[in-house]
């Protein structure tokens, strides 16, 4: 077998393990991780306590000083 087709075998085979590795440890992090919260983001008027609440919720009221807010638009 020539030298060429040797290296050419080596290299091939240690990116496919790199791109397997590479692979398996992405689908890990995704498994794994912490996934994106679908809470809506309030700031009270009054007292300016950031806090969270449901999704569904367009005004809440602040746990702090009881008063009504609307959501955060980013």
């Amino acid at each position: 077998m020539p030298i060429d087709a040797l290296i050419l075998t080596y290299v091939v085979s240690l990116l496919a393990a790199l791109s397997g590795l590479a692979i398996y440890s992405e689908m890990r992090r995704r498994r794994f991780g912490p996934t994106a919260s679908e809470d809506r983001i309030f700031r009270c008027q009054k007292c300016g306590l950031v806090y969270t609440d449901d999704a569904d919720v367009d005004r809440s009221r602040c746990s702090q000083c009881g008063r009504l807010n609307q959501a955060i638009e980013f």
